[in-house]
């Protein structure tokens, strides 16, 4: 499969572990690649880097959940869209928001590094993007299975391991 991605990063708050926009690109091709039932193409994806009082009234606005969360993902398309799109075809995939400070805060607290976590934070985002979820204890196994493959992949130890 071959699907390549046009990232648009938006920093909207301070902090000095952010990737560089060239490995969140990679990280979301990964993804992509990785991830059955995703046609080739070309996909953009909005990333934003939020602080907690952004990520708090996101995530109250969509989730109705009052606090800040490490990272909320808007899809654009539904995923039968995304398995469908015709090579060379351009699809917007959805927005990206996540929270530097909960993300730096849960590797502290986890013993991951910076980099790993956010790796596996635009990972498990770009899996929502793709209409993967958690809500019961059969889609959590599917969607872990798949992250932990493409963390893998990647470098990454298992973060539900």
């Amino acid at each position: 499969m071959n699907a390549s991605v046009n990232v648009e990063l938006q920093v909207a708050c301070r902090t000095e572990t952010i990737p560089h926009e060239d490995d969140i690109r990679a990280w979301i091709e990964d993804t992509l690649r990785l991830s059955p039932n995703v046609a080739a193409g070309e996909f953009e994806v909005v990333v934003r880097v939020v602080d907690e009082r952004e990520s708090r009234a996101l995530n109250y606005r969509f989730r109705q959940t009052d606090k800040p969360t490490n990272v909320l993902a808007f899809p654009s398309v539904e995923a039968a869209e995304i398995a469908e799109l015709p090579e060379p075809a351009s699809m917007p995939l959805g927005d990206l928001a996540l929270c530097a400070p909960v993300l730096e805060r849960e590797a502290r607290q986890q013993g991951k590094s910076p980099a790993a976590h956010w790796g596996h934070l635009l990972v498990h985002g770009t899996l929502h993007l793709l209409g993967y979820d958690h809500q019961n204890e059969d889609e959590a196994a599917q969607m872990e299975r798949l992250e932990a493959g493409i963390l893998a992949a990647r470098g990454v130890a298992d973060p539900y391991a």
